[in-house]
C-alpha cells in the first residue's frame, strides 16, 4: 500500500515537473513581437530608419524578436502613446522630447528657446545629462534604447514673421495635452492653439493655426510648407527622438539578445545622423522650390527675439522646466 502511494506520488510530481519544462521551452521559445508606434510619416527618413532596425533585430535575434511598427501617428499622438504603452497596448515607441517629458519632466531641458546656438551645445547637454535621464525611464518602467538630435525647429508661418510682434498676430501650434505650454505663451502675449500633432495639416487648412515651430523636414514630409509657406531663419529650438521600449517586454526578451539589440539601435542613429547633416539643407531647397520664402532677421530682431525669450524664462524655469535642469542647460551653453 505504501509502495502504490509512493508511486502515485512520484508520478504526481513527474507530471508537474514535465509542466514545468513545457511551460519554460514555450516561454523562451515564442517571438516576441514588438508593437512601436511613432508619428514619423511612411516613406521618411526616419520611418525607413526603423523599417532598417527591425530587419535588424530579427535577424541578430534569429527572428526571435520582431517589430510591428505602426507610424504617421495611426495610434495618436506622442501622449498617447505612451499612454498605450502604460496599460500594454504597445511596447515601444520612437518618440520626441514633447512624449519622452510625458514619462520624464527632465527631457524638457532641449526645450529652452534659443539655449542652443550649434551641434557641440545639443551634444554637451546629451553627454551631461543622458545618464541621468537613462536612470529616470528606468525607475519609470521604460528602457532607453537611444536618444539623438534630429535637427533644428524654426518658425513656419502663412505670413512674414521676423519679430516676436510678427508672431503675436499668429495663432500658433502647441501640443495637445501639454496645457503647460499653453499657458506660458498666453502670458507672455501670444495666441496659442493646442492641437493633436495629427490635426497640424488639417489646423492650417482651416485656418484654425498659422504659425508652428517644426523641423523643416517635417514641414516638408507633412507638406505644411504648402501653407505656411515663410521661415524664420532662426534657431528656436532642437529637436530630440528617442526609442524606448517598456521594461516588461525588455524583461521577456531573452538577455542573451540586450546587447545586439541595443548596438543595432546605436549603429542605425549613427547612421540616420550622418544622412541628417545634409537632409535639413536638401529639405529647404526643395520647399523653395515650390514657394518657402526664407527670412533673415535683423542683428536687432535677434536681440528682441532673446529678450521675449528672457521674459519667458519666469513662466519657463520652474514651471515647463525643472529649475535645476534650467540652470544647468544655461550653463552648458553659455557663450565661452
Amino acid at each position: 500500500m505504501v509502495i502504490i502511494q509512493d508511486r502515485r506520488v512520484f508520478l504526481r510530481m513527474k507530471r508537474y515537473l514535465l509542466i514545468l519544462v513545457l511551460s519554460v521551452s514555450l516561454m523562451y521559445g515564442r517571438k516576441i513581437v514588438v508593437k512601436m508606434a511613432t508619428l514619423a510619416p511612411e516613406g521618411t527618413d526616419w520611418h525607413g530608419m526603423l523599417i532598417e532596425m527591425g530587419q535588424e533585430w530579427k535577424k541578430a535575434t534569429d527572428g526571435n524578436v520582431q517589430l510591428r511598427i505602426y507610424p504617421g501617428g495611426v495610434l495618436g499622438d506622442e501622449r498617447d502613446m505612451v499612454r498605450k504603452m502604460r496599460i500594454g497596448q504597445i511596447h515601444s515607441a520612437g518618440i520626441t522630447t514633447e512624449g519622452l517629458t510625458e514619462i520624464v519632466p527632465d527631457f524638457s531641458a532641449f526645450y529652452v528657446p534659443l539655449a542652443f546656438k550649434d551641434n557641440a551645445d545639443i551634444q554637451a547637454v546629451l553627454d551631461d545629462m543622458y545618464p541621468s535621464l537613462e536612470k529616470k525611464l528606468e525607475e519609470k518602467g521604460f528602457k532607453l534604447l537611444y536618444l539623438a538630435d534630429l535637427g533644428w525647429a524654426y518658425w513656419f508661418s502663412t505670413t512674414k514673421v521676423t519679430s516676436p510682434a510678427d508672431l503675436k498676430d499668429k495663432r500658433i501650434f502647441t501640443w495637445a495635452g501639454d496645457f503647460k505650454w499653453a499657458e506660458v505663451y498666453k502670458k507672455a502675449g501670444y495666441n496659442p492653439v493646442p492641437l493633436a500633432s495629427t490635426d497640424i495639416l488639417s489646423g492650417l487648412q482651416t485656418g484654425l493655426i498659422d504659425a508652428m515651430s517644426t523641423m523643416p523636414l517635417y514641414a516638408l514630409a507633412q507638406q505644411a510648407f504648402g501653407i505656411t509657406n515663410h521661415m524664420l531663419d532662426l534657431k528656436w529650438g532642437t529637436l530630440l527622438a528617442g526609442i524606448i521600449i517598456d521594461i516588461k517586454t525588455w524583461n521577456r526578451i531573452p538577455e542573451k539578445y540586450h546587447e545586439d539589440i541595443i548596438s543595432i539601435a546605436n549603429s542605425v542613429r549613427e547612421k540616420h545622423q550622418q544622412n541628417n547633416k545634409n537632409a535639413e539643407r536638401q529639405a529647404i531647397d526643395a520647399m523653395k522650390q515650390y514657394g518657402l520664402v526664407i527670412h533673415q532677421p535683423t542683428p536687432d530682431e535677434v536681440i528682441l527675439w532673446q529678450e521675449e525669450v528672457n521674459k519667458m524664462e519666469p513662466y519657463l524655469r520652474g514651471n515647463i522646466i525643472p529649475a535645476d535642469v534650467f540652470d544647468r542647460v544655461i550653463e552648458l551653453t553659455r557663450d565661452k
